[in-house]
């Protein structure tokens, strides 16, 4: 097995699991706090300068984006997990590969995104149902956003390869000086404060986009200053030219990743067609609660990321007997930290949405009743992502896509058609337990009874040099190695 020399990797492979798991763990939540924390505060800026209209309009646009990045992200992950496994091998060649060839795959469909959304936002928000009011903020916003769209797409990928190595704490030091960036220049430009220009709306966006650009090129500088492992000298420059083996094995799990992501996103575009139908007052609640949802969640997508990759790590080294043991300490975790976050949420709820709401009271009482009823079903969805987080380890990618779509088309989007008739608009935020309980059913089943274990993914080094070879030469003769 070809290896070379470089600084070693965290070891997510020995030690205590609940311990491990729970450090490991917690620079990703710090790192989804943070993003948190500055998407509330843009929220803040937004809804306080320029009204619920604007709020709404970013909440439009915001879950467009993330519908545009879901198919993307997809690949991000199957990269991510091909370089744990390779990791755990100690197979430090075939991680480079993997991650010049997911490098080069990131850049293009970011821009292959960032141009077409540009291009279909219009149509996205008028399938959206976007009221007139809220519209041209909203194309306006949308647009900026994507410009700055192949930065934001890079510096993710290079946040999850470190955590794929087993690096979560450089990915959480480096956010927060674009965090600081793009709190302090969104007041700036939505006001036109000290010469700058009045930008409404598109400040805000602006200001997103500048910050992400910042965090770029301060993470690079980083890698390459300390010798982290995501990086590429001198030959292994040639890893960004794309190996169709490892580009077969990224798309073919990196699709279904994807379309899973696309199914969540699509199910609550339609969710927000629902709401953007009731009016504005429903909007605006259901943006401020969209808020207070990313907290909820945290926790359930700090734990379920960092047990995808220690599994894959040690499903790279063969410790399968640490597998199981993992999925038990993400279940523990997620439900002590989503349940407590569920619950001091509720205690102060009125008090947050009033940081949004701040004279708008139908929309503060909608906000209420929308908590009361979706908050708890985080926990559900948070063990679904722990489950899902141990079988995508180790390339289990359709079944998962299979689970969600139910959950979510006929489970989520059919609850609404049904019960809507019965008991109005409340049948909004109910579809959001049912599609929880059963995704966590069914996500739990596959976990315990599924076929995900005899799967196989990551490709060595010398197994990946072996596969160019016979495609460039069918006969076997031994030709240069791309």
């Amino acid at each position: 097995m070809n290896r070379t020399s470089t600084k070693a990797a965290p070891n997510l492979i020995e030690g205590p699991i609940l311990r491990t798991l729970f450090f490991f763990a917690l620079p990703t939540l710090g790192s989804n706090i943070l993003q948190s924390i500055n998407g509330s505060i843009n929220a803040v800026w937004v809804g306080q300068y320029l009204g619920a209209a604007g709020l709404a309009a970013t909440a439009n646009a915001n879950l467009i984006m993330f519908m545009m990045l879901s198919l993307v992200f997809g690949f991000g992950m199957a990269t991510t997990i091909l370089i744990g496994q390779n990791i755990g091998r100690r197979d430090i060649t075939a991680m480079r590969r993997a991650f010049g060839t997911g490098l080069s795959l990131f850049l293009m469909l970011g821009i292959a995104s960032a141009v077409l959304g540009w291009l279909i936002s219009p149509v996205l928000l008028h399938v959206l149902v976007t009221p007139p009011q809220v519209y041209p903020g909203a194309l306006t916003y949308l647009r900026v956003m994507f410009l700055g769209l192949p930065f934001a797409l890079l510096t993710v990928y290079f946040a999850m390869s470190l955590r794929g190595v087993g690096d979560s704490m450089t990915p959480l030091y480096l956010q927060i000086p674009g965090m600081l960036l793009d709190i302090i220049l969104n007041p700036l430009l939505i006001r036109g404060m000290f010469g700058l220009p009045q930008l409404g709306i598109e400040g805000a966006a602006l200001a997103t986009m500048l910050a992400n650009l910042f965090s770029f090129l301060l993470m690079i500088v980083v890698i390459y200053r300390h010798d982290l492992m995501v990086r590429l000298r001198g030959a292994e420059w040639r890893y960004l030219l794309p190996e169709w083996t490892l580009v077969r094995v990224i798309l073919a799990k990196g699709i279904p990743m994807g379309l899973q992501m696309i199914v969540v996103a699509g199910s609550a575009i339609t969710l927000l067609g629902f709401v953007n139908a009731e009016g504005m007052a429903f909007v605006a609640a259901y943006g401020a609660t969209t808020q207070i949802w990313t907290y909820i969640q945290m926790p359930g997508i700090a734990v379920g990321m960092a047990v995808s990759a220690m599994a894959a790590q040690n499903i790279g080294a063969s410790r399968w007997d640490r597998v199981s043991a993992i999925a038990r300490a993400g279940l523990i975790t997620n439900i002590v930290l989503t349940g407590m976050l569920v619950i001091v949420i509720a205690l102060f709820e009125v008090q947050i949405l009033k940081l949004f709401l701040p004279t708008d009271f139908e929309a503060l009482e909608i906000g209420r009743t929308i908590g009361l009823i979706v908050n708890w079903s985080f926990v559900l969805i948070g063990a679904t992502m722990v489950w899902t987080g141990i079988t995508r380890a180790n390339g289990a990618t359709l079944m998962p896509l299979l689970i969600i779509s139910v959950a979510y088309l006929p489970g989520r989007l059919g609850s609404v058609l049904l019960l809507k008739p019965l008991i109005g608009s409340d049948a909004i935020w109910w579809s959001y337990p049912i599609g929880g309980v059963i995704s966590v059913l069914l996500t739990g089943s596959y976990y315990r009874w599924g076929d995900w274990r005899g799967l196989t993914l990551a490709v060595s080094a010398e197994e990946a040099g072996e596969m160019v070879q016979a495609e460039a030469d069918p006969a076997g003769r031994m030709l240069p190695n791309a």
